[in-house]
Parts: C-alpha cells; sequence; structure tokens
C-alpha cells in the first residue's frame, strides 16, 4: 500500500477516494476547492470530496501547496478542476483518471461530449499528469460502449466504475506497480465545459441530435415564452403527416429534416419534474403553439 494525496472536488470523484481507503492506502490528504457560499443565506458549503473526506477522517484542505509537505509518494487526481503547477508536479509526481479515450476529449467535460458528438464508445484512462491540459502518457485504458440512449450520468457513473477498478489494479503497490506508460497517439480534441446555450433545442435539427442533447441533462426550450426543461424523450413513429420542426402534434415534436420525437418527462418553470402527458393535459396547446423561439 502506499502514502497517497487525493486531489477531486464533484461527486464523481468521491468512489475512487473511498475505493484507495478501502484498499488499504493511506490518504495523507485530500485537496479540494475552497467552500461556495450556497442558498439566499449564504451557507458555505463543502465540495462533495471535501465532505466525503471528513466523514472518512481524513485531513482536507483547498491548499494545493500542502501536497508536497505530507511525505506522500504519489498524488492521485479525478476530477480535481484546475491544472496542477509544474512546481508541484517537480516534487509529487501524480496519476489522473480521465474519462475518455485519450487523446480524445482532453479537458473539462469528455462525458458530455462524447454523448453530444455520438461517440460509439468511450472509456477511462490512468495517465500520468503533467503540466499541460491531460498530455501525460497512458498507463492504462478501458473502453466501454456507449449506449444510444444512455444519459451522461449513467455513462459517468459506469465510468466511475471502471476508474475505481484501474486505481485498485494498478496501485495495489503504489507508484511502484505502475506500468510503463505509453505516449498517447492520435489527433487530440477537446472538451470545453458545456455552455447554456448549447442546452438550448434547437427544433430545426434533426431528432437524433436533439436526444443527445436532452441526454446531457439540462436541454431546454420555451414555450408561450417560458422556459420548460425536456428531461426525457422517446423515439417516435412516423405517421406519414409532415410536422414543422417545433409543432406539438400529442406529445409529439416536429424536429428537422423531417423527424421528429416523442416527449417523455418535461419540467416547466417554476414547477416540479413531471410526465409529459400531464404537462400536455394542463396546457392545452392550440394548434398554432410550438416549442422553440
Amino acid at each position: 500500500m502506499a502514502r497517497l494525496v487525493f486531489l477531486g472536488t464533484p461527486d464523481a470523484a468521491v468512489p475512487p477516494l473511498r475505493t484507495l481507503v478501502a484498499a488499504g492506502h493511506d490518504v495523507a490528504l485530500v485537496v479540494s476547492r475552497a467552500d461556495k457560499r450556497r442558498g439566499r443565506g449564504g451557507t458555505l458549503v463543502p465540495s462533495p470530496v471535501k465532505a466525503a473526506a471528513l466523514e472518512l477522517g481524513l485531513p482536507v484542505t483547498d491548499d494545493l501547496a500542502r501536497c508536497t509537505a505530507v511525505g506522500a509518494e504519489l498524488g492521485v487526481v479525478v476530477a480535481y478542476g484546475r491544472i496542477v503547477p509544474v512546481a508541484v508536479l517537480d516534487q509529487l509526481p501524480m496519476v489522473n483518471l480521465h474519462f475518455s479515450l485519450l487523446p480524445r476529449w482532453r479537458g473539462a467535460a469528455p462525458v458530455e461530449r462524447a454523448v453530444l458528438e455520438g461517440d460509439a464508445e468511450t472509456g477511462v484512462c490512468l495517465m500520468a499528469v503533467e503540466a499541460g491540459l491531460d498530455t501525460g502518457p497512458v498507463y492504462a485504458e478501458v473502453a466501454t460502449a456507449i449506449d444510444p440512449d444512455e444519459s451522461v450520468d449513467a455513462l459517468r457513473a459506469r465510468l466511475v466504475g471502471i476508474g475505481c477498478r484501474l486505481l485498485e489494479e494498478h496501485l495495489a503497490d503504489g507508484r511502484a506497480g505502475l506500468p510503463v506508460p505509453r505516449d498517447q497517439d492520435g489527433n487530440p480534441t477537446y472538451a470545453d465545459k458545456i455552455l447554456s446555450h448549447e442546452l438550448e433545442l434547437d427544433w430545426d435539427r434533426p431528432a437524433l441530435h436533439l436526444r443527445r442533447v436532452v441526454r446531457l441533462g439540462r436541454a431546454w426550450t420555451t414555450f408561450r415564452g417560458k422556459r420548460l426543461r425536456v428531461l426525457a424523450t422517446g423515439h417516435a413513429g412516423d405517421d406519414g403527416h409532415p410536422l414543422g420542426p417545433g409543432s406539438l402534434r400529442g406529445l409529439t415534436v416536429g424536429a428537422g429534416e423531417g423527424t421528429r420525437l416523442d416527449l417523455v418527462e418535461v419540467q416547466p418553470e417554476g414547477k416540479r419534474p413531471m410526465p409529459a402527458g400531464d404537462w400536455l393535459r394542463g396546457v392545452h396547446p392550440a394548434p398554432e403553439d410550438r416549442l422553440g423561439s
């Protein structure tokens, strides 16, 4: 077992932290982002990783410089959210769990971009941390197919499970047990953070694209000037009657290139999520009503 430092922030990084502790590693320090103020009262709320570290009785900080002062042999990074400076890496080598098949989808949102682009597969890489953005050589990787109806949340959960197994397998003997890494091979692509405008459903686009946006989990459109979140959709058959983009026929919505999709679950502005059928019965769409601006 090894003496480690763990760097991570969101929910996805909690299972890898718990895996390392359960495997018997000495996690000397956990580094996560500073607490954020939430809600009307501005209450300070810790990151999911900090909350888990406190529950596990581990020392935790938001000061990255402390990594080098606890006698660790290796740092383990999972969705930390910051670039680790060269000055730190020179003193403490680190590995990173990255949720893509590098060099495809370097950056902040690899799972979301894989879904949005319709990738047939993705995976997890255990890689060396360098000063560049996900440029380090890869110690091990596991590929997995993406189900065409799989949500980002479901896919990420599967990838986290794969990543935990990679940590168990390759860090059992600490840094000494890591295999010889290989350089990344291929043309890199970059997974920028998903912005709000990318989550707006453009009904002039084909239904296949719109369903991918919905799978990201925060898709939205408008109806009668108010925002309507679209939480789940289904495949719609072609009844032979044209349906313009954004037009409604029951739960079916027209999309680009003559395609269409069915609404399954929605969330009107200011209300809770509900079955699309309940929403439809409440709004009684007129023939001229349509989704989108």
